[in-house]
């Protein structure tokens, strides 16, 4: 199963280090590390644990070669293998918080809940050029399979396939109630996930709002990814606008920023004066969209002044992780370079809010919800946590707590390979970070309200169960209500926790990171 639970940094380069044993193995000290000699497996396996014991966030916790050898470990193929033994390596920090290692997966305890080995397939998704079905399903209910969003342009939805439609058989099979539970995905979740993140084609009987059902058979394709989902404005009333976007993905800015810049420009024109950005089930991407996304919000008065801090380990920090001068890289920015060259110290690693190259600001905005899941992380996570520091603002979030992933990567080759482990961490403005366990809606640090997320209801329907909360707010000042919209959602069998975590469940292939797609800066 490929990984897809991760936070990274990406450079935009081009690869010009050799594919060859000398370029793999790492040149170290024999009497410490293994044999240089081996096949190309073991020069992988060797390679995947010595550039963790540098490059590793919580490499103090690793142990020395000898102990862990990365030789001894199987899997049924290659990129198996490598995953099997990075989902060791993720497992030996523990978090004191909670016990567990800082990688800890409750759906998959053992498997790593950040560190992946990637084929390279994961930059043209980012790049927004998808090869899906172009659509995602969730549980309602323990009964009641529904369509959780639909990207335009896809295969699903030129088969007239929307949010909120009931999926009733896939493949024939109509025996889809969920059951899943602590030892992770029954037979019905698994056969769900294969048939549409598995497979190239798929059959569905769906029903539509007005109880009508139709059959939809569709087959994989290429499409340009939009990540805006939907965007409006809402009259509240009281001379309150709430500017309403769903944004699914922080692809790269020549994806997502012309998108942004529309919603946003929308929004100016007509004086928003509250926001809502719905990142229920953004999973992240580009640090650089992060960035420009935080600046859209931000008001001009927070030019110049910090937006968050990036924290590396301290032998990146003082220079000590010489490995990483087989990480040879070329950009028109710095011209041919290695990661070793980069400075990694706190001080070199700080990002400012700017406005330059940002077409507008909502000048009258004093409040922003975020919308938040499980399926909600690191990008996402980011973002909010830029967000909630600006003071002028009132920061709020609605829905379930998110995934907890304030940690990056950097990639790493290992032959024809990726190796994203976490490299670094995030803190905003107030030096504040460390959400590992997801940020909670309505908690002391989070203010808000923990609700169901409601597929029963297209994205900018104002009875949708978490937009309903927002707008609850704009017109009273507080998140009770007594409409039916969002009382329904309490009768669930489901509790609000496992209706998140069957979310999470069905993320098979939704993309979960952050990813630096810029150079670094390289040391004076």
């Amino acid at each position: 199963m490929r990984k897809i639970f991760y936070a990274t940094i990406l450079l935009s380069i081009v690869i010009i280090s050799s594919c060859s044993k000398k370029s793999v193995t790492p040149n170290v000290d024999p009497g410490i590390a293994p044999s240089k000699t081996g096949s190309t497996l073991d020069l992988m396996r060797d390679s995947v644990f010595l550039y963790a014991q540098e490059a590793y966030y919580w490499y103090d916790a690793l142990p020395n070669y000898a102990t862990f050898n990365p030789r001894a470990i199987t899997g049924s193929n290659d990129l198996a293998i490598l995953q099997n033994e990075i989902d060791l390596i993720s497992q030996y920090k523990i978090n004191p918080e909670t016990g567990k290692p800082y990688e800890y997966y409750a759906a998959a305890p053992g498997s790593a809940k950040y560190s992946f080995i990637d084929d390279g397939t994961v930059s043209s998704e980012l790049n927004g050029v998808k090869g899906d079905f172009g659509f995602a399903p969730l549980y309602n209910d323990i009964n009641d399979l529904r369509i959780r969003y639909v990207y335009p342009g896809s295969p699903a939805d030129l088969a007239g396939i929307k949010r909120g439609y009931v999926i009733t058989s896939i493949n024939g099979r109509t025996n889809l109630t969920y059951d899943a539970g602590n030892g992770g995905a029954g037979t019905n979740v698994n056969f769900v996930i294969n048939a549409y993140a598995s497979s190239s084609t798929i059959s569905m009987t769906l029903k539509r709002f007005d109880g009508s059902t139709f059959n939809a058979n569709l087959s994989a394709a290429t499409y340009t990814l939009n990540p805006v989902l939907n965007q409006s404005v809402i009259d509240a009333g009281n001379g309150h606008k709430v500017g309403y976007i769903v944004f699914n993905s922080f692809t790269s800015p020549t994806n997502a920023n012309a998108k942004l810049n529309e919603a946003f420009n929308e929004f100016s024109t007509q004086g928003v004066t509250d926001l809502v950005v719905d990142l229920r089930y953004n999973g992240g991407g580009y640090v650089s969209t992060a960035e420009y996304l935080s600046n859209l919000i931000a008001p001009t008065a927070k030019s110049g002044t910090p937006m968050y801090y990036t924290y590396f380990n301290d032998k990146l920090a003082n220079g000590k992780a010489s490995i990483l001068k087989n990480q040879v890289r070329k950009d028109a920015t710095n011209g041919t370079y290695n990661y070793s060259q980069f400075d990694y110290s706190v001080n070199g690693n700080v990002v400012n809010f700017s406005k330059t190259g940002v077409p507008t600001t909502l000048n009258l905005l004093s409040r922003v919800f975020f919308i938040v899941t499980g399926s909600t992380a690191s990008a996402s996570e980011l973002t909010i946590n830029n967000v909630r520091a600006i003071k002028t603002l009132d920061v709020k979030l609605i829905g379930t707590t998110s995934y907890g992933k304030p940690v990056g990567f950097f990639d790493i080759d290992i032959n024809k390979y990726q190796m994203y482990i976490p490299e670094f961490e995030t803190k905003n403005a107030d030096l504040k970070g460390g959400y590992y366990s997801g940020m909670t809606p309505g908690s002391t640090e989070y203010p808000g309200v923990k609700d169901f997320d409601d597929v029963t209801k297209e994205f900018g329907d104002p009875t949708e169960g978490l937009l309903a909360h927002a707008l609850t707010y704009v017109k009273t000042g507080t998140f009770t209500t007594s409409g039916p919209a969002i009382q329904s959602l309490a009768r669930k069998t489901f509790s609000v926790d496992e209706s998140s975590a069957a979310g999470l469940m069905l993320d098979k292939d939704k993309f979960k990171g952050m990813i630096y797609n810029k150079p670094l800066k390289l040391k004076k």
